[in-house]
């Protein structure tokens, strides 16, 4: 090395990991931007924010309602504020792929034995699960729904409240 050379031996490598790091935050960039519009599994959950599972409650059943990305079939489960299973709404049932799917809650343990569908305004239908077990106690409750042949499982971005009567 000439006297008027400021490059030491330790700049290559230097120089070389650098480079590598700036190739690497390239490429997340575009990961990211790519996972970013590409549709989530399960879409446009809705929840009733708060319920009370009795007739003379002001609302006596959970509303849940989402779409599918990607038609599947589909278990959908309550889940408590530890994640344990509370109750199944639905097992296996087949969904088109960006249809909403509404279902009510009536705030009882077990599975779902049977089914009553529930015509709303405007049209639309509702699944009510019959789940006739001991009544859930109070708290915070989340849905998970489970698609079968994507071997995956999405909660709700948001819990919901079971109020005592």
């Amino acid at each position: 090395m000439t006297a008027g050379s400021s490059r030491s031996i330790g700049d290559r490598p230097a120089q070389v990991v650098f480079a590598l790091l700036v190739l690497a935050c390239f490429a997340a960039f575009f990961l990211t931007q790519r996972l970013k519009h590409t549709p989530t599994a399960v879409q446009a959950f809705k929840l009733t924010p708060r319920f009370t599972p009795s007739a003379s409650g002001a609302i006596a059943q959970e509303r849940i309602s989402f779409k599918l990305a990607k038609a599947d079939a589909v278990t959908v489960t309550i889940i408590d504020e530890q994640g344990n299973l509370v109750a199944t709404l639905v097992r296996h049932h087949r969904l088109s792929r960006y249809k909403q799917f509404s279902l009510r809650w009536n705030g009882h343990r077990g599975i779902a034995r049977s089914f009553v569908l529930i015509a709303g305004p405007h049209g639309h239908t509702a699944l009510l699960a019959g789940n006739d077990g001991s009544l859930a106690p109070p708290g915070e409750y989340r849905v998970r729904v489970s698609l079968q042949e994507q071997a995956r499982s999405v909660l709700s971005p948001r819990s919901f409240t079971l109020v005592a009567r």
